[in-house]
């Protein structure tokens, strides 16, 4: 059957392409035009001579950067939580995902638990009860601090519990036939076909971690222990120069505030960008098999 293209349809998808263009173009120019700044000289952006390309160029910010051993140190510390804190978060996940993901006749208080974790999105004890439990337990000025209170994510845990409800029970049932059993079942069957989930929420916890500040700049009581994102904003956001040097003062004069927070800021988005892209082709088809089922 051939479908007749109405003048109408031909303007609703005229006006759709313009409205998602413009708006691919309002996430993507902020970013180029930080990155020409950080490869424009400090005259030429104070100047206000930078747009969307650089002016008088130069890497000396990024060579700045690489010289500061305060920046390679919370760098550091930020690709150590989101190595751990995204392992241990995909493992609980997973771990709580599958039994919650049973019928009440297989796991008896399976209602229960899921209405328990539930509650904790639409209730939280609070910042202070949050901040006196972290600091009792020991975990202040470590890097689990950063990583174990969040380390399961409620709403990962429901996305892929709906994942697995949406398998065919007959999976379960032949590997339990075969003398499978739970340990087995979960990671011989349902993870190798729980790819496009997993890719999913492992993406929400690798960007979780990689672009909270708040966690670091309150658990943290030494400087060096800070992540990226927390240094950054002790930097651009607050100018706390404790971190800074008389000498890189001088350094910083000659490239401009503009071209170091520039260019401190892209290296900060780079790793994101470069992962991204290998897990968005599984991220619309996670989000929508996770979201179904109840």
């Amino acid at each position: 059957m051939i479908t007749r293209t109405t003048p109408g349809r031909l303007t609703f998808t005229l006006l759709n392409y313009l409205f998602l263009g413009a708006l691919s173009l309002m996430c993507i120019l902020p970013m180029i035009h930080i990155l020409a700044l950080s490869f424009s000289s400090g005259s030429a952006a104070a100047a206000g001579k930078v747009t969307l390309w650089p002016v008088e160029f130069t890497t000396v910010a990024y060579q700045n950067i690489i010289s500061k051993p305060q920046y390679i140190t919370a760098f550091m510390v930020t690709l150590k939580r989101v190595v751990l804190g995204t392992s241990i978060s995909m493992l609980l996940t997973v771990l709580a995902a599958y039994p919650l993901s049973k019928e009440a006749s297989q796991f008896k208080f399976r209602t229960a638990y899921a209405w328990y974790c539930v509650i904790t999105i639409l209730f939280s004890g609070g910042l202070i009860p949050w901040y006196m439990t972290i600091k009792a337990t020991g975990l202040m000025d470590t890097i689990w601090a950063l990583v174990l209170p969040g380390a399961v994510p409620v709403f990962n845990v429901i996305l892929l519990l709906n994942f697995y409800r949406g398998l065919p029970k007959e999976l379960e049932e032949s590997a339990k036939i075969d003398g499978a059993n739970h340990f087995v079942t979960l990671f011989k069957i349902y993870l190798p076909l729980s790819t496009p989930a997993l890719a999913t929420i492992g993406l929400f916890t690798i960007v979780g971690h990689w672009n909270s500040w708040f966690d670091g700049l309150i658990l943290m009581n030494r400087p060096e222990n800070y992540p990226l994102q927390t240094f950054l904003q002790t930097i651009i956001i607050k100018k706390d120069f404790r971190f800074i040097s008389s000498d890189e003062l001088d350094i910083l004069r000659q490239l401009s505030d503009r071209t170091s927070t520039a260019a401190q800021i892209f290296i900060a988005a780079f790793p994101i960008l470069i992962v991204y892209p290998f897990l968005q082709r599984f991220f619309i088809k996670g989000i929508v098999m996770g979201s179904v089922k109840e």
